[in-house]
């Protein structure tokens, strides 16, 4: 193996000059916003994190605020940031630091991978950027500077690959300047070893990097096997009373959009008036189908069929405990929606 301290000096040296070291989270930094950023940054880029960020902070800008919120709003401010399994665990995190820790957040390694949503890298950053401990990262960027620095083959997905790669993370983590280290690691795979079109030119490491000396850059690291992508059905109704209030339920908490407020659904082969008698109480007339869209989930193509459609007279019919509201697009409530629905829903506004 490659000598540690070469790795890490070069890295850190090239850190100092080029990474980046104003990011919202690096500000005011505490454990609370690192771990806050660290959920984000899940399967998403920092350009895109960022607005998300700064409004989540101005609404909790403590454990506490976040653990006396509701679900609803911690969604509503989710809304369009996808994957929100991330913020149901961000929110059942946070009251059980405010029920069991007194509100501190936990600076023990186990506590935190005891925690709804946290893996040994997210731990392992949260702590190594806040309290300088020696606890080695990898996330998709680390990842790709690893396969590629040992031109190690196979996708980095599979168990044996990814225990390989952790051994590697372990070997570089130097023993000080951790929180530097953690970002320089991750910066370097996010803005110049990328996905494509990787800057080699500019990287600080290109020296002892495997890939790079067999000008085999581009082939690390291997894709995931392709799977062909079941495709599945729904029908949205896009109901509107007089007011033109849409109505909206909620979805169960677990499962696909958990606990965001969706359209009712029901199967492309049901009679839309007579499903909507026998579940929501109504008549409908003027049911107007609009354009197929489809929305891509990691295991499943979703085909949306959207159907707008009227109440046939008007009606206090949601029911006292239902999950169902009448939604004003023009002064909408703090509800958590799906990306979809927020779109039909602009649309319709």
């Amino acid at each position: 193996m490659k000598t540690i301290n070469h790795f890490s000096t070069a890295l850190l040296n090239w850190f100092d000059q080029y990474g980046r070291h104003d990011l919202p989270w690096q500000l005011d930094r505490n454990a609370y916003r690192v771990w806050v950023s660290e959920i984000m940054l899940q399967q998403t880029q920092v350009a895109t994190v960022i607005p998300y960020f700064e409004r989540f902070m101005d609404r909790f800008t403590c454990i506490t605020q976040l653990a006396e919120a509701s679900i609803d709003e911690v969604l509503h401010l989710w809304t369009g940031l996808g994957y929100y399994a991330r913020a149901r665990n961000l929110h059942k995190s946070a009251q059980i630091i405010a029920n069991e820790h007194g509100g501190l957040f936990p600076e023990n390694f186990e506590a935190l991978l005891a925690l709804p949503g946290i893996g040994r890298s997210t731990a392992g950053a949260i702590l190594a950027q806040t309290l300088g401990q020696r606890h080695a990262i990898l996330d998709g960027n680390v990842k790709r500077v690893l396969t590629r620095l040992h031109a190690i083959d196979g996708w980095p997905g599979k168990k044996d690959i990814e225990a390989q790669l952790w051994q590697l993370a372990e070997h570089y983590t130097p023993q000080t300047c951790l929180a530097d280290y953690t970002q320089a690691i991750m910066d370097l795979g996010a803005t110049v070893c990328t996905r494509g079109k990787p800057g080699c030119s500019n990287c600080p490491v290109r020296g002892q990097c495997l890939a790079f000396k067999q000008d085999k850059v581009p082939l690390f690291p291997a894709s995931k096997p392709k799977k062909t992508l079941p495709v599945r059905e729904t029908r949205m109704l896009l109901l509107q009373d007089g007011q033109g209030q849409i109505l909206l339920q909620q979805r169960p908490p677990s499962g696909i959009w958990g606990g965001l407020w969706s359209f009712p659904e029901c199967s492309v082969d049901d009679n839309i008036n007579e499903w909507c008698k026998k579940a929501l109480g109504f008549s409908v007339r003027g049911i107007r189908p609009e354009t197929t869209l489809r929305h891509t989930f990691s295991h499943f193509h979703l085909d949306i069929h959207p159907v707008h459609a009227r109440l046939k007279a008007p009606t206090d019919q949601v029911m006292e405990g239902a999950p169902l509201v009448w939604y004003n697009t023009r002064q909408p409530d703090t509800l958590g929606l799906p990306g979809p629905v927020k779109q039909m829903l602009d649309k319709l506004a």
